[in-house]
């Protein structure tokens, strides 16, 4: 965390969307498996369009991706979709499985079940559902949950279908497929109680390890996803979608805290300026194709040779605000920017505060400025390259963008990047966006159910902790590490399945040092399948490889995911050897090493062990290997004394 900010002096407020993908039999609303598969697909395309509500009104956010004009193509696996993914057959009733794990998870936060599930439809035509709507349905309200001594508010506890995934992208058309269409989902809402960016991140550690205390949630990249809603004061609700990754959550939050206090600077510096909306009212934009038909720019130039033509937009009084930094590698220029590709589907703009410069010199630049009547050092310029629809829209784009910058933050949903940062992504939706499901019938929450939830609730994680100190004998620093870990589950069953042949420490170790050290260092552990894992611990368990073998074995996994811990172990030669030809090994390195046998005796130690162990490391144990080498050395230096 950068130092500098006082966000309780800012006014930050932070709410958490923490969404899981339950592990359930089925999907949420057909018998489909609910999981992932690459096999044989159909295909087939839809163009979606936004609907009214029952009050009459659509939604802003469809109406804009509505206005994209974008093509939708879907890939159907046959064995992980049906006729309801392609909504072509009405949605069956709820996963009554989905809804019992959600009401085991509302009871562990002290939330209120309801007594019948509804489901509700909610807008979303960005193609990520074939239907234009994503189902979603509340099933506890209220609640808290507590962190670090201190309670937060949970608001809502719902089970929603997952949506289709991304699989490509181009110009007007975008590709998914739909086998993780349909996966149930658990959206657990927190209560806008967060005030500090660790704060945040504390929280959803909290929820996410109370999810996998369950048992019954999906583990691996892309089965949880965190939206966050952030604001400070005099700032505006911001509404962050899809952080992966838990760790990023505090950066993510401050480098939102700075966007937000650099838009309100920019306001500020606007009024200063004296900038009026009547002064964007006038702002139109103007052919300057003429001024680049010698241009040196490849972007301007690729543009022209496809007949597309030059339009620029002066913004009055915005010189030196486009080029201002709003987070890392992200300028106010980077947000008109995001305005202007999604609302055209352009490739970018120019803007004078960052030319001359992309192959545009100083001479076109001034015919800029003599073409729009525009003041240096006060005005602004935009311009894009395109076809002349696309590139008058973008402008319309960037104008109503700097229009939004005189009033400080604009409400929206914005995308997080890898590196902590966000982008544009639509506009907020409104309640427009919302409305009841016609096709599927309430589902009554009975005892039964209430008697189910209450079995599978997770216990409390002191409790937790306690008995994986006592029943397995962790230190209490490994234990909270394996509560932490995502694959919490899977060490449980192997520490009681293989315990009484490999301590539970051994097992624990596998997966809270072995596997993160590999994730520090870069290694894809997601991909490593737990059936491998698990195959690894049987064959250590059994004497067949060395547990110091582990990480090489786990490398290879990493790289290659079909293959077995067995193949991996046979193809890296680290299957275990027995103690015999260990002796010989070693028997055939001193004899090799014999001139430093005799020169240093018994400190030769050190060099045959380093020698012994880079043929036998993986292969049997490292104590096996030392009490062989200073048992063969001792009979070696008796031999030489003779």
């Amino acid at each position: 965390m950068a130092e500098g900010i006082d966000y309780r002096a800012i006014g930050l407020t932070v709410g958490l969307e923490i969404h899981q993908q339950l592990d359930t039999r089925s999907k949420l609303f057909c018998p489909c498996p609910a999981e992932l598969a690459d096999e044989e697909h159909v295909e087939f395309e839809r163009r979606l369009r936004p609907t009214r509500s029952e009050l009459g009104e659509v939604d802003v956010a469809a109406l804009f991706e509505w206005r994209k004009g974008r093509v939708y193509e879907y890939e159907a696996p046959v064995g992980h979709s049906c006729l309801v993914e392609a909504d072509e057959e009405p949605p069956h009733p709820i996963n009554r499985e989905a809804v019992v794990i959600a009401m085991a998870i509302a009871k562990a936060l002290n939330s209120w079940i309801v007594d019948e599930v509804h489901v509700m439809r909610k807008i979303v035509i960005d193609g990520s559902n074939t239907s234009g709507f994503q189902r979603t349905a509340i099933v506890a309200l209220g609640g808290y949950i507590e962190v670090g001594g201190r309670r937060y508010s949970i608001e809502t506890i719902a089970v929603e279908e997952d949506a289709a995934r991304k699989v490509g992208e181009k110009p007007g058309r975008t590709r998914f497929r739909l086998d993780r269409l349909g996966i149930p989902l658990i959206e657990v809402s927190t209560g806008p109680d967060i005030h500090d960016p660790r704060e945040a991140y504390e929280v959803a550690l909290a929820l996410g390890r109370l999810f996998r205390l369950t048992g019954r949630v999906k583990r691996g990249l892309g089965t949880i996803r965190q939206d966050l809603n952030v604001s400070i004061k005099g700032g505006a609700k911001t509404e962050i979608k899809g952080v992966q990754r838990l760790e990023l959550i505090p950066e993510v939050i401050e480098y939102e805290a700075r966007r937000q206090l650099g838009l309100l600077e920019i306001r500020e510096e606007l009024r200063r300026r004296g900038v009026t909306e009547e002064h964007l009212a006038d702002a139109k934009p103007v052919d300057v194709t003429e001024a680049f038909k010698s241009t040196r720019s490849r972007v301007v130039r690729r543009a022209l040779q496809s007949g597309g033509r030059v339009y620029a937009v002066k913004l009055p009084g915005f010189h030196g605000l486009l080029g201002r930094e709003l987070m890392p590698g992200r300028r106010f220029g980077t947000e008109l920017a995001d305005y202007a590709r999604f609302w055209a589907d352009v490739g970018g703009i120019f803007h004078t505060d960052e030319l001359p410069g992309y192959g545009i010199t100083s001479g076109e630049v001034e015919a800029l400025y003599e073409a729009l009547n525009a003041r240096r050092g006060f005005d602004a310029i935009v311009l894009v390259a395109d076809e002349p629809g696309k590139a008058l829209k973008a402008l319309e784009a960037v104008v109503e963008r700097a229009r939004l910058a005189l009033h400080g933050v604009p409400e929206e949903t914005r995308a997080a990047l890898e590196d902590g940062t966000t982008r544009f992504l639509r506009p907020r939706p409104g309640s427009a966006r919302m409305y009841p499901e016609t096709d599927i019938p309430p589902l009554e929450v009975t005892e039964d159910m209430h008697r189910e939830a209450e079995e599978l609730k997770p216990e409390p994680v002191d409790v937790k902790l306690r008995r994986l100190v006592e029943e397995y004998g962790l230190s209490r620093d490994l234990a909270e590490q394996v509560i932490s870990d995502i694959r919490l589950d899977l060490i449980e069953r192997l520490i009681r399945k293989y315990g009484g042949k490999l301590s539970p420490k051994t097992i624990a170790s596998l997966f809270v040092v072995t596997l993160r050290g590999l994730r520090g260092e870069g290694v894809n552990i997601d991909s490593i399948r737990d059936e491998a894992i698990e195959e690894l611990v049987e064959l250590i368990a059994e004497g067949a490889v060395a547990k110091e073998a582990a990480e090489d074995i786990l490398k290879l996994l990493a790289e290659e995911p079909g293959l077995t811990a067995r193949e991996a172990a046979e193809r890296l030669g680290l299957t275990r050897v027995t103690p015999e030809e260990a002796e010989r090994i070693i028997e055939k390195i001193i004899e090799e090493n014999m001139d430093k046998v005799r020169e240093r005796g018994e400190r030769a130690y050190g060099l045959l062990m380093g020698r012994a162990m880079a043929v036998l490391r993986g292969r049997i144990d490292g104590k096996t290997v030392s009490d062989i080498v200073k048992r063969k050395l001792s009979e070696a230096l008796s031999r030489m004394q003779e």
